[in-house]
Order: C-alpha cells, then sequence, then structure tokens
C-alpha cells in the first residue's frame, strides 16, 4: 500500500499551478519595462512616511463619498456598488494611470437592521483578484451574522487596468508600490467612512495573499482598533518576488538593462552592454530585494488590539513559507496565528469557513 504525503502534494501543486502561470514563456512578466524611472523615486519617499512612530499624522483621511447604484436586493440583503476619486496624494494621482484615478467598491449589507448594531469587514484583492466575485462569496455568508462586507477594486486590476497591461503582471516595479500605497489610502477613507458616515459599531480589513499584507499596513496605521485578518500573506513581498514563484516570472534581464541606463545616464543599453557597464543580475535582485523591503510589515506599528490580529497561513504553502507568517506574529505579540492544512492555491478554494470563523472570532475581541 502506498502511502501519500498530502501536504507535500498540496506544495507541488502550487509549483506545478505557478510554473504554468509565470515559469512559462507563454506570458508577459512581471516588471517588463523596467523599475519606473522618477515614479520609483517618489514612492520610496512616501512609502517611508508611513512608518515614522506618530503614524496616525494622517489621521483623519481624505474623506470620500462614494456614488453608489443598487445591483441587486432582497427582503434580507442589498448589493450596491459605487465610485469615488482615489484619495492618493495628488503627487500620486499623476503617477497612476488614468484607468486606476476613480475606485470601485462593492457593498454586500443585511437589511432591517441598523448600522451601530452591525459589523463591517473591507476586504482587499490578492495578486490576480480582478472581481468583485470572489470576495463576495468569501463574505456572504457572513450576514447571517449581522457582518457585512464591503470590496475594494484595487489600482491596476479589473476595470482599473491600464490598457497596456496584461493580466495581472504589473508593468513597472514602481507599479507594485504604486498600487499598494493606493490600495491603503482607499481603504483608511473607505473605513473611515464606515465609522463616521455610515456609522457601522465595528470594523474590520482583510485580505489574501497580498491582500493580506495591505491589510496588515491598513489594520495597523488605524487609530482605534480594528478586525486585522491577513490571509496566506508574507512579512513582505520580498518573500515571494525574490525567493518564491514569481521570482520566475520576473524580467531579470530587463531590469538589468533598465539599472545599466539609469548609471549610463541613456535611455536604453542592450544585454550585451548592460553586462559591460559591471551591472550583475545578483546587483539587481539586491536592489528589489531593497525596494520591496519597504513593504516589510513587521516595519510597521502594532495595531491598537493585537488580539483582535488573526494571521490564517497555510500548512504546505508554496508561495509563503512557514517562517515568513510567524515572522508577523513575532511582530505583533498578542496576535494569534491559525493553520489551514493545503498549500496557497487550494486554500483559496477549500478553507473559506476557516476564513470566515477568523473574520467572527476577530471581531468579537473588539
Amino acid at each position: 500500500m502506498v502511502s501519500v504525503n498530502i501536504g507535500l502534494v498540496h506544495y507541488v501543486l502550487d509549483h506545478i499551478y505557478g510554473t504554468l502561470l509565470h515559469r512559462t514563456k507563454l506570458g508577459t512578466p512581471f516588471f517588463s519595462k523596467g523599475w519606473g524611472g522618477t515614479k520609483l523615486d517618489l514612492l520610496e519617499r512616501m512609502v517611508k512616511q508611513l512608518f515614522p512612530d506618530a503614524h496616525c499624522q494622517n489621521w483623519p483621511p481624505t474623506a470620500v463619498q462614494p456614488m453608489w447604484k443598487t445591483v441587486w436586493e432582497t427582503n434580507s440583503s442589498c448589493l450596491r456598488e459605487g465610485v469615488f476619486r482615489t484619495t492618493c496624494d495628488e503627487r500620486l494621482i499623476d503617477a497612476l494611470p488614468p484607468e486606476s484615478h476613480n475606485a470601485r467598491v462593492a457593498f454586500l449589507t443585511p437589511k432591517n437592521i441598523t448600522p451601530e448594531k452591525m459589523s463591517c469587514v473591507v476586504h482587499l484583492a490578492g495578486t490576480g483578484d480582478h472581481t468583485f466575485e470572489r470576495r463576495l462569496r468569501l463574505g456572504g455568508p457572513l450576514l447571517k451574522n449581522n457582518i457585512a462586507t464591503m470590496v475594494l477594486e484595487s489600482p491596476y486590476y479589473g476595470q482599473r487596468r491600464p490598457s497596456m497591461q496584461r493580466g495581472a503582471k504589473l508593468q513597472c516595479v514602481s507599479d507594485l508600490l504604486l498600487l499598494g500605497k493606493a490600495t491603503i489610502d482607499e481603504a483608511r477613507s473607505l473605513l473611515y467612512w464606515l465609522q463616521n458616515e455610515a456609522g457601522y459599531g465595528k470594523m474590520g480589513i482583510c485580505g489574501l495573499s497580498m491582500g493580506g499584507v495591505h491589510a496588515a499596513m491598513v489594520g495597523s496605521l488605524h487609530p482605534t482598533p480594528i478586525a486585522t485578518l491577513p490571509f496566506l500573506a508574507p512579512h513582505s513581498a520580498v518573500v515571494p518576488f525574490c525567493e518564491g514563484v514569481y521570482k520566475y516570472a520576473t524580467a531579470w534581464d530587463v531590469l538589468r538593462e533598465d539599472a545599466a541606463a539609469l548609471t549610463q545616464d541613456v535611455t536604453s543599453l542592450t544585454e550585451d552592454a548592460a553586462q559591460k557597464t559591471g551591472v550583475t543580475i545578483e546587483q539587481v535582485r539586491e536592489r528589489l530585494r531593497s525596494v520591496l523591503s519597504l513593504t516589510d510589515v513587521t516595519r510597521f506599528p502594532v495595531p491598537k488590539n493585537p488580539q483582535a490580529v488573526i494571521f490564517v497561513g497555510a500548512t504546505d504553502d508554496g508561495y509563503i513559507p512557514r517562517h515568513s507568517v510567524m515572522e508577523l506574529q513575532k511582530a505583533w505579540p498578542g496576535s494569534e496565528v491559525r493553520w489551514v492544512t493545503g498549500g496557497h492555491v487550494s486554500s483559496f478554494f477549500l478553507h473559506n469557513d476557516a476564513f470566515r470563523k477568523a473574520i467572527v472570532d476577530a471581531l468579537d475581541r473588539l
């Protein structure tokens, strides 16, 4: 009788999926247009402003008044979609593609109960999550717990995706930081709207994978206790892009040529010319690691109520290693880590009930 290690199967499935999606030459790689030039310099300066101890200095955030339309309505619940102008700094708006200037949200709420007796959780997008549907399916069953779901469409995704971008493959390194900074600013504004305009009693922020990183940052920066739920999330974007599956889907040669061009103060260089400048792939990898270290959640302040922080990791995740999840708990004493059996991709589909239970439990701790 043959014994099968199910954990190993999940881990291998993650790598097979990653190979088909990221390691073949059929698709466009990440960062196919390089670093992003002056945009990257701007983003590095602005992201660093999130770290000071006086992290509430930018509170309250820019107010939003979404323009709502009803998608459907039943006797017990209602789904609306809203649009508002992104709440980014004007310098970032200029750097964003025009398609990303207007933010979109879906808002699923129970009826016949007042907001102050309800909770609401804002759900942020993982890599490649271009629609509202997956996160609405995650949040829908929580209506019976009087928990509303608000889903934010990220810049560069869905209807906010630039026309020249293929799928989720961001064209420049600066786009990754722009996506993150805009998502954080917009989520903070939505939480402020939920509390001060809509009057919700308890609030939370959650996200899967990349969305979990952003959720952790938003929960860290919020001036009052909220439930914070990073699911299948690394402690930093360094993990997937420099150590994990995404390193096989990154245009390293383009980044090297771009780096060489910047050092030579010319507009473009061939690969041979890049080699002659002495810029190596290893130097490029270290440069990317340095830039993406700005996304390290362990550098962010501990949330106001760390007991309301629940991380959920997968036991056999081929994208996010266990040590990265534990780095998060170590940085935020009092937080909780829960484990689901499976890999990164399979957990997206198999463990929604575990994610929902974590949401309910974290809200109950407020």
